[in-house]
């Protein structure tokens, strides 16, 4: 029997009500998600758009539930994942995921259905650009063999490679830190042959990287505008204590550990 539809089985309130419960997540464990001021994405109008990320760490899938609200509310998100990891978080399908079977039949498949997707209107399809977990300091940055194959069946596409990293600055709680580099056209890739295509694509999602890694080191988080702010401080009776001590001295309680300018 055929697997049903992503686009018959996305359900648009529960997507929003599990946004909701991913986002409370983050706020708990995380400091901040953060895109540098170059790392913003651009305006692709109508046309279908492709995000290609790099895949280092399970909270990749917590960035995807989270940037697509803030950053491109009017679109509906689809995202492939392996059928097996699938299979025991079934609810996800009803946000837009669907299963990716091993080989060359489940390559087929996978683009029959990302065709679908991309056709859909002002839809978008992001994926983990190398099928695999990679670490952000891993050279080459590997490129499935898949994802050279879908500027053909969406010729019009606007491709957006997508840096992630989570890093650990000043506070108990790591940053999420994320970037979207240069646009590529889904047509000029298309008129490479796929070798020079996948290093097109590895090119500039290499690059992205780079640039993002660049700004984590500098550790100023005012080089960043905060999309979804998280925890500060130790929590717990420390901050309890502090927080009493603060009120005792007249002083307003600031949790973080380094005192700091957020830009506005």
């Amino acid at each position: 029997m055929a697997e049903p539809s992503p686009l018959a089985l996305r359900d648009a309130r529960l997507f929003a009500f599990y946004h909701f419960i991913f986002r409370r997540f983050f706020r708990r464990h995380m400091g901040a998600l953060r895109v540098p001021a170059w790392g913003m994405p651009p305006d692709a109008g109508e046309r279908p758009l492709i995000v290609l990320a790099n895949h280092p760490s399970w909270w990749d899938g917590v960035a995807f539930m989270l940037l697509p609200v803030r950053l491109f509310s009017d679109r509906q998100i689809y995202i492939p994942m392996e059928a097996a990891a699938l299979a025991k978080y079934r609810f996800m399908r009803r946000l837009g995921v669907f299963g990716i079977e091993p080989g060359p039949r489940g390559a087929v498949a996978f683009l029959r259905t990302a065709k679908e997707v991309l056709a859909g209107p002002r839809a978008m399809l992001w994926m983990n650009a190398p099928g695999r977990f990679q670490d952000v300091r891993e050279r080459p940055v590997a490129i499935a063999p898949g994802v050279t194959r879908l500027p053909e069946i969406a010729p019009e596409a606007i491709v957006l490679p997508l840096a992630l990293d989570y890093v650990f600055w000043t506070e108990r709680r790591p940053e999420m830190l994320a970037a979207f580099g240069e646009p590529l056209e889904a047509r000029e890739l298309l008129a490479l042959d796929r070798e020079a295509r996948e290093e097109r694509i590895r090119a500039a999602l290499t690059a992205t990287m780079d640039r993002l890694a660049e700004e984590a080191m500098t550790r100023d988080p005012a080089r960043f505008a905060v999309l979804v702010s998280g925890a500060e401080g130790m929590g717990g009776i420390y901050d309890l204590w502090r927080r009493v001590s603060a009120l005792v001295r007249g002083r307003r309680f600031d949790p973080r550990h380094a005192r700091r300018a957020e830009p506005g």
